[in-house]
């Protein structure tokens, strides 16, 4: 393992794609992103499912892949998804993510197909012989694909050991499944919450090793995760209050990016809010309305005492 993945804790926003009005990417914008999360108090930046990872091309993954390793040297932890539908994709970006510069990987299973435990087994050793890096493997089936059994991901620790393969359990009940595979390690399991942030005071509690929300609520999510280092659980909750309700008015990977993608504009982060269609969702304007009286809660929330 290298010597940054070491490190890797703490709050790790998946940062969001930004796009011209033609839907090429706008690195512009990414570079003023980045600066912001890390000026924000983010400890990495994660390329992922709500950067719309799954909508760009190969050549675009590439080149967001090698730009995003770029703006985080020298500042914090570059976390680089790389699943795919096929193994040999999988490890193709892996490789090319490792060449990057990458601190780690993150990994979902195929989702156009149910694989089987043994398919998929398969899938994952590749990945783990085609690099180096650790893996963090994401269970993303709060969005798209099937569970993946806690005994299944902890074979996989099993295999490669503790310092190589890390979680990010997505799959409903998630308190429950988190503890359960904490427990199925023996506490060994680097975990990393997801969700946006949704049930991070109980996943906290539950021993996890970082966080990985959206960009957007950066704000309030750092100061989350310091109370909770704190043990002030008062502020925590104080905080979580808001976040969580304006969390839960995103019930799906689309409607994720476009609650983001408006908060970054308010914040001045983007320009635009385009998103790559077809989407399931799209923003009304009493939605924004109640995203922003909830966002205004929660910058409240941070400001107290």
């Amino acid at each position: 393992m290298n010597d940054k993945s070491k490190t890797v804790t703490g709050v790790l926003p998946v940062f969001q794609t930004p796009f011209h009005l033609d839907e090429s990417i706008d690195f512009e914008t990414l570079a003023r992103e980045i600066d912001w999360l890390f000026n924000e108090g983010a400890d990495g930046i994660v390329l992922a499912m709500v950067s719309e990872v799954l909508r760009l091309s190969d050549r675009e993954r590439h080149a967001l892949t090698e730009k995003s390793c770029e703006l985080a040297h020298g500042r914090g932890a570059a976390i680089i998804s790389v699943g795919a539908e096929s193994s040999r994709q999988a490890e193709a970006f892996a490789k090319q993510a490792e060449s990057a510069g990458a601190t780690a990987l993150m990994a979902i299973p195929p989702v156009a197909t149910g694989a089987t435990s043994d398919e998929l087994a398969g899938y994952y050793e590749r990945l783990f012989n085609a690099v180096e890096i650790p893996i963090v493997v994401q269970d993303a089936s709060g969005y798209v694909g099937l569970p993946m059994s806690i005994e299944f991901q902890a074979g996989l620790l099993d295999s490669f050991g503790a310092d190589r393969v890390w979680f990010k359990p997505e799959a409903v009940p998630i308190g429950p499944r988190l503890s359960a595979l904490r427990d199925a390690t023996d506490s060994t399991a680097r975990i990393f919450e997801g969700t946006g942030g949704i049930a991070l005071v109980d996943s906290y509690q539950r021993g996890i090793s970082g966080t990985m929300p959206g960009a957007d609520l950066i704000r309030g999510i750092v100061p989350l995760w310091k109370a909770l280092e704190k043990g002030d659980m008062k502020r925590a909750s104080w905080i979580h209050g808001p976040l969580s309700s304006l969390i839960s008015l995103q019930t799906s990977l689309d409607g994720f990016l476009a609650v983001e993608k408006h908060l970054l504009v308010r914040q001045g982060i983007f320009t635009n809010e385009v998103v790559r269609g077809p989407r399931s969702f799209v923003i009304d304007g009493e939605t924004r309305n109640e995203v922003d009286r909830l966002f205004d809660l929660m910058i409240e929330a941070t400001l107290e005492d």
